[in-house]
């Protein structure tokens, strides 16, 4: 780190940017804060997909009981055959978001499956999107989560090194100034006092 200089010109660029420093930090710590609840969104809404994913499980037990029957073949019934991601900027941080999801069901004949197939091939549609919809979700609160621990290292950088610094950096430099200025008035008094006594003598 560069040595304090003791002047004028450095008093008054200490002094630029601590006004920099102190004029930065509010829209920073705004900025945290509009990403903290960002983050606290997208963390309930990763939990209301995993409750749904979890409640859809307990109604597959209670509905669809025969799934336990090995006989009839389910096998590759539901394909995942497309997910089309997109991107949104919230607060300066770009985050997935899930446009669309193609499932398909392949085809079975009606009358050499029982009827519950049918209801078996809804719910593995609606299981795929929600797990696809969980992954995405993951994401966004992983990288919100990235975000908020940036700007708030950013946040502590400005709020307790760089303006605790400059105040400090401000004081020293005063005292040293008004040091100076003391000891160049003893020093004219002083010259003055001699150029009496010279005067007189």
């Amino acid at each position: 780190m560069a040595r304090l200089q003791l002047s004028k010109s450095s008093l008054s660029r200490e002094q630029r940017n601590l006004a920099t420093y102190q004029k930065f930090l509010p829209s920073l710590d705004l900025k945290r804060q509009q990403l903290m609840a960002e983050r606290v969104k997208a963390e309930r809404a990763l939990a209301a997909t995993r409750q749904a994913i979890e409640t859809l499980k307990r109604q597959v037990g209670e509905r669809l009981r025969m799934l336990s029957n090995r006989d009839v073949e389910l096998t590759g019934l539901v394909k995942l055959t497309e997910v089309r991601l997109g991107s949104e900027n919230v607060v300066g941080t770009r985050l997935p978001t899930l446009e669309s999801i193609q499932v398909e069901v392949r085809p079975y004949a009606l009358l050499g499956k029982p009827h519950w197939v049918d209801d078996v091939a809804s719910v593995l549609h609606e299981m795929l999107e929600l797990r696809v919809r969980v992954q995405v979700e993951e994401r966004r609160v992983a990288l919100l989560g990235a975000a908020v621990k940036t700007i708030t290292q950013r946040v502590n950088l400005f709020d307790k090194v760089l303006i605790p610094d400059a105040r400090k950096n401000i004081k020293k430099i005063k005292i040293f100034l008004a040091d100076a200025e003391k000891a160049a008035v003893v020093r004219s008094k002083i010259s003055k006092r001699k150029h009496a006594v010279e005067a007189q003598a």
